[in-house]
């Protein structure tokens, strides 16, 4: 692994790390990581760090998340890492048979159909509550100034608060999604780079958020105001249904990988397809990045992890397989005789039997955090619950409609979560917190900055801002632009069919906070591929 005193490392990047001794806030927004710097100089810790950052986010980068979507998070804290999931389940009263009756052929992608139970709030509450050292109630001060006074809009999220107007206006036309437009879109068009935009409604929902720690968002106020707009438009969430969810506490998962431990959450987020794939290459060396064979293998690698979480991957309790037996050595050496010079088309294996925002925060005291949130597919379902500023998610869209599937939709089950955050730890040491957002993209970038920082010796930023590939599909590959054209010729003659793609959103967006071993001194890498800005103290 690189060192963290170097100033120097093989690889061009477009900056520099960033170095910081008492706390760091790194996260795709300027006025976000300010925020969660605020709070650390207000006497705050990493978790309060984190979540006015998260706070802030949902006001300044609506295009990503919101108050109506999930969280999950990382937490070293007390010598531990702990694990947070606040991912929502399905309402109580819908299913497969349910839907059918309607007329649905499968989980549409906006409306109130796709909603589930938001779970992120009472994530929030979740950490200020175990490990918050100021109220909730100060951490969100930041955001709710935000909302009330205005912000000017970045130039990434005017990009995809227009691209998301284009589509919203063509597709959601239905009066359901008309306050949608009255709160993103009041003027008949997106806002620019640069304006400036205020949302009354939002620091209203966030004012009673922490007035009430939470609890008027599940059984008070605004829980009366969801369960009601669900009724009035044929959806199925119900009073109960918010009334009875709690984020939950779970270990997390780890695989070794070249004398590291790298965590993520447990299912039903897809940080065990990241594992799967380190467990298939952990025993190869790779000592060359850009080369044919190391990118090859990690395609292959990664292609088989998916293929079985597409197979397996869902709510912990509907598993067929354990995390255990999915991560066995045993299996992970079978699957790795399937890697052959060839491209391959991946299928499920027979284990033995037995639109985001990511955030990483650390503080003078060692307590370091890695937190993501989401609406999925940028805004989400497109519905909005009026005079709230709450904008619902839809990450049942990615449950099956296939009841022979284990990710069948069924009521109270949550799906098969895209965003998670990693940590990597040496033994028991730990090193830091990292992420990179993006839909199906994530477990894709965990596995390339991971290998980027221990295989070839990259320090965050570098790591970051190395050309990165994904896999669609079958063969399907997508590169950036400046990918290495030898290597683009080299995988299209094993089989891969390579396509370039310009939109850079399309690679995810990460962070890094490392801390070296011996000094304690933090250094940090940020995503450049957006408005990506770390804070320091």
């Amino acid at each position: 692994m690189f060192s963290l005193d170097s100033l120097y490392y093989p690889y061009p990047s477009r900056r520099n790390c960033v170095y910081a001794k008492k706390g760091m806030v790194a996260t795709s927004h300027p006025l976000a990581s300010q925020a969660g710097l605020e709070i650390l100089k207000k006497g705050g810790n990493a978790i309060d760090a984190a979540i006015a950052t998260a706070a802030c986010l949902t006001v300044v980068e609506p295009t990503s998340n919101g108050l109506g979507g999930d969280c999950f998070a990382l937490v070293w804290c007390n010598d531990k890492l702990h694990g947070l999931n606040a991912s929502g389940y399905a309402p109580k009263s819908i299913s497969i048979p349910a839907l059918k009756e309607r007329g649905f052929t499968e989980i549409p992608r906006y409306g109130l159909i796709p909603v589930t139970i938001p779970g992120q709030i009472a994530g929030w509450v979740a950490l200020s509550n175990r490990f918050g050292k100021l109220s909730l109630k100060e951490v969100l001060e930041p955001a709710i100034t935000y909302a009330k006074e205005g912000f000017p809009v970045s130039p990434t999220v005017g990009y995809y608060w227009q691209r998301a107007f284009n589509i919203y206006k063509e597709r959601l036309t239905s009066d359901e999604f008309s306050h949608w437009f009255k709160t993103f879109a009041p003027k008949n068009k997106a806002p620019e780079p640069g304006d400036i935009v205020t949302f009354k409604d939002h620091a209203k929902t966030l004012e009673l958020i922490a007035l009430t720690n939470g609890e008027a968002f599940y059984q008070g106020e605004i829980a009366e105001k969801i369960a009601h707009f669900s009724k009035t438009h044929n959806g199925f969430i119900t009073k109960e249904d918010l009334a009875n969810y709690q984020a939950e506490w779970v270990e997390p998962i780890c695989v070794s990988y070249k004398g590291y431990n790298v965590w993520e959450i447990p299912p039903n987020g897809q940080g065990l397809v990241a594992l799967m794939a380190l467990n298939i290459l952990k025993n190869d060396s790779f000592t060359v990045k850009d080369d044919i064979d190391t990118i090859h293998h990690q395609l292959e690698a990664m292609k088989l992890a998916f293929a079985d979480a597409e197979k397996y991957l869902t709510d912990i309790n509907y598993m067929p397989y354990t995390v255990e037996e999915l991560l066995s050595e045993s299996y992970a050496k079978e699957r790795r005789k399937l890697i052959q010079n060839e491209a391959l088309l991946p299928s499920c294996g027979t284990p033995p039997k037995g639109g985001t925002v990511y955030l990483a925060t650390s503080d003078k005291d060692g307590n370091m955090v890695s937190f993501i949130q989401s609406n999925y597919m940028g805004f989400g379902s497109g519905i909005v619950i009026p005079d709230t500023g709450i904008a619902l998610h839809n990450r049942g869209h990615n449950f099956s409609f296939d009841e022979t599937s284990p990710n069948a939709l069924g009521p109270l089950k949550k799906p098969y979560h895209t965003i998670i955050p990693g940590f990597l730890t040496k033994g028991n040491t730990p090193i830091g917190p990292f992420g990179v957002m993006g839909g199906f993209m994530q477990p894709q970038g965990h596995l390339q900055v991971i290998m980027n920082t221990i295989d070839f010796n990259l320090n965050p930023q570098a790591a970051l801002d190395a050309p990165r590939w994904q896999w669609v599909k079958g063969k399907q590959i997508l590169v950036e632009p400046h990918f290495p054209t030898h290597l683009i010729h080299a995988l299209a003659k094993r089989g891969h069919q390579i396509q370039i793609e310009h939109d850079l959103g399309t690679f995810g967006r990460g962070q890094i906070i490392w801390r070296n071993l011996d000094t304690g001194v933090y250094i940090g890498g940020t995503e450049p591929r957006c408005d990506g800005t770390i804070s320091s103290w």
